[in-house]
């Protein structure tokens, strides 16, 4: 069995839950694997033939995050949005692994299987890693990667990123549910998007109105909580491994063309490590962005758009 396989045992079942949103021009699908669901959102190129590109979300986001970037690249590729095990529309994986390495696998097995491979993939924050450690240990599924603040260990976090790690430590989670049980959607969503935006007031009112409802529908599922620390800890994890499995050590085998895009205000990967990611994925090219936080892709897509636009032309001329 390789190390992308898993054993051939029943797949997770989601609880029937509201329905996520779907943009204009979006599809959804359902992919069944043994012993994992996939739920992908995609938005067909606007003509026939293009290349085929891979999004992958952060920590608590969904496929949902990029449905701002993808109608502004259709005429490029022909993109999808995957929710990884846990998260958005996908249930649990039936190994309960949410390790860097554990979503890198899903997104490996759902390259393999839908043959759609190399792919331009694209991931932010918790999916950088993971498209870091797909790229690192399958270079023949990834034609170029785009890393939007990539979650990347670093020795001294902000200490606006302290209460992400925190929920990665046992029984924390938990206890943080009973403290905001009394919260509401809207006030758990404006807490989110103060984290996550350079600058809030950026989200128009139907932004927020689509945030909320995709809060309370993900304040329904069983496994929320569990997803999320355990995808938390799957981060803490992988920061602390060493060697040749170390996300830095694998940053530099990354042989494709590599975007880097990083916020000035971004309140969780710290925008000091652009220097360094820079330096060590060879030959990559660095976009900074001042005023953008931790989701440029939803804060400034047009910019990130732009940026994945020259790359992908450039790649095509060389």
């Amino acid at each position: 069995m390789s190390s992308t396989e898993l054993p051939g045992i029943a797949t997770s079942v989601a609880p029937k839950v509201s329905a996520v949103r779907i943009a204009e021009g979006e599809t959804l699908r359902t992919v069944s694997l043994p012993g994992l669901t996939l739920n992908v959102r995609s938005r067909a190129g606007t003509r026939t033939g293009l290349e085929p590109a891979l999004f992958v979300h952060g920590l608590g986001g969904s496929s949902q995050n990029w449905s701002a970037l993808m109608p502004l690249v259709d005429d490029l590729v022909d993109g999808e949005a995957l929710d990884l095990p846990g998260f958005g529309d996908s249930p649990p994986p039936d190994t309960g692994d949410y390790s860097v390495t554990g979503h890198a696998r899903a997104v490996i097995r759902h390259l393999d299987a839908s043959g759609r491979g190399p792919v331009h993939l694209v991931g932010n924050s918790l999916g950088g890693a993971v498209s870091t450690r797909v790229a690192a240990v399958r270079p023949d599924l990834v034609r170029t990667l785009t890393l939007i603040s990539p979650a990347l260990p670093e020795l001294r976090a902000q200490r606006t990123a302290w209460p992400t790690a925190l929920v990665a430590v046992p029984g924390v989670a938990g206890m943080f549910a009973k403290m905001t049980k009394d919260w509401t959607a809207e006030q758990r969503t404006r807490g989110v998007m103060a984290l996550c935006y350079g600058d809030p007031a950026r989200v128009s009112d139907e932004g927020l109105r689509n945030a909320v409802d995709e809060m309370e529908r993900r304040l329904q599922l069983p496994y929320f909580w569990d997803a999320m620390t355990r995808s938390a800890r799957g981060i803490v994890d992988a920061y602390t491994l060493g060697g040749q499995h170390g996300l830095w050590r694998q940053a530099e085998r990354v042989l494709a063309p590599t975007l880097l895009v990083y916020g000035g205000r971004d309140q969780l990967v710290s925008y000091r490590m652009a220097s360094r990611a820079a330096k060590t994925f060879r030959g990559s090219r660095l976009l900074s962005l001042p005023d953008a936080g931790h989701v440029a892709m939803m804060e400034y897509p047009e910019t990130v758009a732009t940026a994945f636009r020259e790359l992908l032309n450039d790649c095509s001329r060389s």
